[in-house]
């Protein structure tokens, strides 16, 4: 206990790819355009669900809930990355790098469980329609996004917990962009072997279920999309799903590979590029794929787009007026 605690007053060393400066530039330019294109991209959703009354029903209530998620996910990380870029400063102090991992546990469980959420509301809305307004009522919507939001915060406090309780020994330079538990877990100076063993076991928890119940419901989904006897009509609900299992397999995909082999076993590079996957660009996918491919969203955004006009216009009556 007393070694671990005698590193907490210290900063930690971000290394990055600081054996690789030629990437520093691609990789502040990546960072600069994923992050500014998820921000703009959430925060239109957020906006258009919010104000639209049309879009007040449960599967934009979770779209909502999934886009504060990605804004505040891709925040925990993104600007103290660009900051230390920008800067060629690789530290973060040890109350920030907890505070990262916990949040960024948190936010990451929290959407693997949203996203089992929304599979099933598509499963309901898709397969039984007729039970689609008694089945998501707003009181069980509300009960299965409180849950994703308080078990995903359980779950990155009993991680971060584990995690940060183990010995380090005095090492401090952390071979990843910021503070995430296989990179965390290598500084360790005693056997980690129990510890992984219990966070395998919480990663299973998150990961395989939810993506094995999405599996599932699409599989339903997929299977009452093959009924419809319009050609144009399967051709249409497959390339939404189909969308949306791109993501899925992206997110789902990539956190598998980080949080269920041993930390030893990942390239150290390979894992770093793997983490900005499930870390940054699925945040920025999820905007794309949940509006550009919405009929219902692009309506309300014309909708949106000619309110704005409507009180743009009046306001610049009223000033030539006065």
């Amino acid at each position: 206990m007393n070694r671990a605690n005698e590193s907490s007053s210290k900063e930690f060393i971000l290394l990055g790819f600081s054996d690789k400066p030629w990437l520093q530039t691609p990789l502040l330019v990546l960072l600069l355009a994923s992050y500014a294109t998820t921000i703009f991209g959430n925060v239109s959703i957020m906006m258009v669900c919010i104000l639209d009354p049309k879009l007040h029903t449960p599967m934009y209530f979770f779209l909502t809930n999934l886009s504060i998620l990605d804004l505040c996910y891709t925040t925990s990380t993104v600007p103290h990355m660009l900051k230390n870029i920008c800067q060629n400063k690789k530290t973060i102090s040890y109350g920030g790098c907890v505070a990262q991992l916990i949040i960024f546990l948190a936010l990451g469980a929290t959407e693997c469980l949203l996203l089992a959420v929304m599979s099933f509301d598509r499963y309901v809305a898709i397969c039984r329609p007729l039970r689609y307004v008694v089945i998501m009522n707003p009181w069980f919507c509300f009960k299965m996004t409180a849950f994703s939001w308080l078990t995903g915060f359980s779950n990155s406090v009993l991680q971060s917990s584990l995690t940060l309780n183990m010995p380090r020994c005095g090492h401090q330079e952390v071979d990843h962009f910021f503070c995430e538990v296989p990179a965390l877990l290598k500084l360790s100076c005693a056997d980690t072997k129990p510890i992984v063993s219990e966070l395998f076991f919480f990663s299973v928890l998150i990961l395989l279920i939810p993506v094995t119940l999405i599996l599932i419901s699409y599989g339903f989904i997929a299977q009452a999309v093959l009924r419809i006897r319009s050609a144009e009509g399967r051709r249409k609900a497959f390339g939404t799903c189909g969308s949306h299992m791109v993501v899925v397999s992206l997110f789902f995909g990539t956190g598998i590979y980080m949080y269920l082999q041993p930390p030893s076993s990942t390239s150290k590079d390979w894992g770093k590029m793997v983490s900005l996957f499930y870390g940054i660009f699925t945040p920025m996918l999820n905007p794309l794929i949940y509006s550009l491919r919405n009929k219902d969203m692009k309506e309300a955004f014309k909708r949106l787009e000619l309110l704005t006009f409507s009180i743009r216009n009046k306001c610049s009556i009223v000033t030539t007026i006065f």
